[in-house]
């Protein structure tokens, strides 16, 4: 029988605002310990290129690589391979995604309009080239290929690059489906630095997205002004809000839906009382007994697993919203009206029939969402991620003259004298016209 513990925290106790306290900085990943080297990585790499991949490459993975890019990767191939069952998966949760981003796309038009003599707007443009990078060490993620290239692909990117070391088909074959153009064989900080400043081999690209380790974390952290980032990944977390008419058994599944995938995940349970939290730690170590990757989930649990009790209904949504987790699994009666008053999360699974694992796979938002407490402010990856836009204006001399006293005014209020000439000079007779 399983060792673990959900430790458990009730409102009003010092315990319980401790665990709070502790949730809000989970966020803060100290990469001080792995800077050093990265920075040195992104260096060698920038000054020597191919050759300095390939040797971080031999040194970090184990291998030798004799081509860093392949844009002839097999993907149909490695498609047409695979068993039928994981072919039709991918080729559904592809068709879904692309469906669900296509919709979201319509919401990032260009627009222009008229005030007067002034013509107004703003103009999207897709990002010229992309790199996702898919992590390749504990697991494989041919879903979140799909999770993240084709909301690049729905925007109108010309040439997404893959970074992963060593893909197996499962990737390429995602590849394939989501419109890759290139995978590099490589992984960690090295890989991000491949892709943010080029290569001999390797063109660079705008935007770099996708998770990983600390050292890509770090590194992406340092390339940021060289391009641009998604947001700084942490471990993966769930958040199950749950009332006396909760199952404990879907309850137990979702938390440890979540703790499989790391040692620093973070499996979190918020509820209604005491004993519904011993119904729920009675029912792990059962279904812990067969999990295959049960000795990660069990110490996800025992370092990060907590369940927090509440006075009422009420307090769920507001504990919930002070936490912003990444994933929030709404299992209470009427699930509805409770998600709604949800304004802080990744993703919301609403109702006990909407298991996480249905997110993560198939039904058509992108997976890659914040973590550490990021939903406050960020939000799930999508199309937005991978345009840029750019304001239209457009004057008639006319306009200008009637704008005129406003705009040096208040440029000479900021002591920008040049700024009201350059208005002037644009209404005043030209000294030629009076020769």
């Amino acid at each position: 029988m399983s060792r673990v513990l959900l430790k458990s925290a009730t409102e009003g106790t010092s315990e319980f605002s401790g665990a709070l306290a502790r949730l809000a900085a989970r966020g803060e990943s100290d990469l001080s310990a792995v800077e050093p080297l990265v920075r040195q990585i992104l260096e060698d790499i920038r000054e020597r290129g191919d050759a300095a991949v390939k040797d971080y490459i031999f040194r970090f993975e184990g291998r030798r690589v004799s081509q860093l890019l392949y844009t002839d990767y097999g993907g149909q191939a490695a498609l047409d391979g695979l068993g039928s069952d994981v072919r039709a998966a991918l080729i559904a949760a592809a068709d879904r995604i692309r469906r669900y981003h296509e919709r979201q796309a319509s919401g990032l038009d260009s627009f222009e309009y008229k005030e007067g003599g002034v013509l107004l707007g703003s103009r999207v443009n897709p990002l010229d080239r992309v790199g996702i990078y898919t992590p390749g060490g504990k697991a494989r993620y041919p879903s979140s290929v799909l999770m993240s290239a084709i909301p690049a692909q729905v925007a109108g990117v010309r040439a997404i690059t893959l970074a992963s070391p060593n893909p197996g088909a499962e990737v390429r074959a995602a590849c394939h489906l989501a419109g890759v153009e290139a995978i590099l064989d490589a992984g960690g900080a090295q890989a991000i630095a491949t892709l943010a400043y080029g290569t001999e081999s390797v063109p660079p690209v705008d935007k770099i997205v996708g998770p990983g380790n600390l050292y890509v974390a770090a590194a992406k952290r340092l390339v940021f002004g060289q391009v641009d980032i998604d947001s700084l990944a942490g471990p993966s977390e769930i958040l199950v809000l749950a009332d006396e008419n909760s199952d404990p058994r879907l309850v137990a599944a979702d938390l440890l839906s979540q703790a499989e995938h790391d040692e620093a995940s973070y499996p979190l349970l918020l509820c209604l009382s005491t004993e519904f939290v011993e119904r729920v730690a009675t029912e792990l170590p059962h279904q812990l007994e067969s999990l295959p990757r049960r000795s990660m989930a069990e110490q996800a649990i025992l370092d990060h697993g907590v369940a927090l009790v509440v006075r009422d209904r009420q307090r769920l949504a507001e504990v919930a919203n002070q936490i912003a987790a990444e994933h929030v699994a709404v299992h209470v009666q009427r699930p509805e009206e409770l998600a709604r008053e949800i304004r802080h999360a990744g993703a919301i699974f609403v109702g006990s029939t909407t298991p996480e694992a249905a997110g993560d796979y198939l039904a058509g938002p992108s997976h890659v969402l914040p973590t550490g407490g990021a939903a406050r402010y960020g939000a799930p990856l999508g199309v937005y991620d991978f345009v840029s836009r750019s304001s239209v204006i457009a004057y008639t001399l006319e306009e200008l003259g009637a704008q005129a006293a406003h705009i040096t005014a208040l440029a000479r209020a900021e002591g920008l004298e040049g700024h009201a000439r350059a208005v002037e000079s644009r209404l005043a007779p030209s000294p030629r016209q009076n020769r």
